[in-house]
């Protein structure tokens, strides 16, 4: 149990002294910013997540959207878009993301338990926060379907937390969450309104909001070219580019290309896990996706047609661990009568095969749109080749993580953006995290998480607001709020 102390002087008054002495007058005022990237991480309701798997329900959960798992039973959303108003303190953050549990299987191969809970979004209005979701249900008993849009499922308890000021990165440590009777009625009856859940931790980046302008026209001469381009090669281009939109088709080389894969969720885990105690790092351009890997800068070509491609892509993923040494590089596709082939160099055990084909994937239909060829989340199958190089730790045929694919064949065209998990916390506020938790509790950081099903509890819930670089050197940028918590345990 974590020792409880009584602050003499409330946490929300001194940050208010702060930023009146170290913040410049009107910064109350601010204008509202806007939120653009981050994570929640949600365990949702870990007696739950026990209760699916266990030898009752024997079920099991799969994660959609780009969710990923962190920990034994988080799970953690990206991309959180929203507002946020400094001076008044609402807050909103919209994630993507989401869960699927299934269990209770019928001798028809149905499942009587059917739960998706996706997207959730974290509003603070009044100094009162609630978290919603995107819910489809299936009631025990009758197998009604019910399908919620963005229910409020849960009250955040934000006792002591002030929103109020911010102007950096917002960040909510294990924040308590309970049951509402709308999400009870949600959640298929599992719960009684008032439960608790398990806690929320957010980190969003926010960021002044700005009128967009069109951005001015490049210089041109008299016939439109753009300076420096030769008007021969430019009226070529013109030519071919209203000849390809005429006919509703679009074909050439890829002007730019992503291709989004990650792997297997479950080989991550075991990187990263108690086994191999291993991690990944990315190389050549690669991106982190939180539940997926971008291999970016595609090249190649693509026929309109035949709806095919032949695309290469940077980046690599190495694997280290016990017993573990895995990269995986050059990284290409190829797209052909509806299917797919991702290949990459495979260099392991000190030796590389070229041009690996790893895994298939469904592609039925390729065809541009906007100038822009893409398939989100195929399904996607290990090859033999494939489980070779993973050294038979799955067999062929064995499903692995969808592959999302984007080429550009228009200049003009966007890739679809990386799923963004916002700004880390620097690694000095962490270390000092894992310390004060391991020194309070007597216990080893991966230990340190809280516990939604704990009896007469305490915890340390930190509140982060960044709000300036005055106050950064004056309070660490961290406010620390203190308080305690009670919670029944539920089976």
């Amino acid at each position: 149990m974590l020792p409880y102390r009584r602050a003499r002087v409330p946490a929300a008054a001194i940050l208010a002294a702060l930023l009146g002495t170290l913040l410049p007058t009107g910064t109350a005022h601010a204008a509202e910013r806007s939120v653009q990237g981050g994570r929640l991480d949600w365990g949702l309701k870990s007696s739950f997540q026990k209760y699916v798997t266990g030898p009752i329900a024997k079920g099991n959960f799969t994660l959609t959207g780009g969710a990923a798992t962190v920990g034994d039973s988080l799970f953690r959303f990206h991309s959180a878009q929203g507002g946020y108003d400094p001076a008044t303190g609402a807050f909103e953050a919209r994630f993507s993301g989401g869960v699927h549990f299934t269990g209770h299987e019928k001798p028809d191969g149905s499942r009587e338990m059917d739960l998706k809970v996706s997207r959730p979004t974290v509003r603070v209005s009044g100094g009162k926060g609630t978290l919603h979701v995107d819910m489809v249900s299936k009631a025990r008993g009758t197998g009604e379907v019910t399908t919620s849009t963005q229910v409020p499922f849960a009250a955040l308890n934000l006792s002591g937390i002030n929103m109020k000021g911010g102007t950096g990165p917002v960040r909510l440590n294990n924040i308590p969450t309970t049951l509402t009777s709308q999400g009870a009625d949600a959640f298929a009856g599992f719960y009684t309104a008032g439960t608790p859940l398990d806690p929320i931790s957010l980190s969003v980046d926010v960021a002044a909001d700005q009128r967009r302008e069109t951005p001015a026209a490049p210089p041109a001469d008299e016939k439109g070219t753009e300076a420096g381009e030769p008007a021969e090669k430019a009226e070529k281009t013109e030519r071919t580019e209203k000849g390809a939109a005429a006919s509703g088709q679009r074909s050439g080389p890829v002007r730019d290309g992503a291709v989004d894969w990650g792997v297997r969720r479950t080989f991550r885990e075991y990187v990263t896990g108690s086994i191999a105690q291993g991690k990944w790092t990315l190389t050549e351009g690669a991106q982190d996706g939180g539940a997926l890997f971008r291999f970016p800068r595609g090249k190649g070509t693509y026929d309109a047609g035949k709806q095919s491609l032949n695309a290469s892509f940077a980046g690599a993923v190495r694997f280290t661990g016990e017993h573990l040494d895995l990269t995986l590089s050059e990284v290409t596709t190829e797209v052909k009568d509806g299917r797919g082939t991702l290949s990459a160099d495979v260099a392991s055990e000190g030796r590389t095969q070229k041009d690996v084909e790893l895994v298939t994937f469904a592609a039925k239909d390729f065809a541009v749109k906007d100038g822009l060829a893409s398939l989100t989340e195929a399904p996607a199958t290990l090859t033999e080749g494939g489980a070779k190089a993973f050294g038979s730790m799955y067999k062929a045929g064995t499903a692995m993580d969808p592959v999302s694919l984007a080429v550009a064949v228009d200049k003009k065209a966007e890739l679809p953006a990386l799923p963004d998990l916002g700004s880390e916390p620097s690694p000095a506020a962490e270390q000092s995290e894992q310390k004060t938790a391991q020194k309070s509790a007597g216990k080893s950081a991966d230990d340190a998480a809280p516990a939604a099903d704990s009896s007469d509890s305490s915890s340390l819930t930190w509140v982060y607001i960044a709000v300036g670089a005055g106050l950064l050197v004056a309070a660490a940028i961290a406010l620390t709020v203190v308080r305690r918590r009670r919670t029944t345990p539920q089976n």
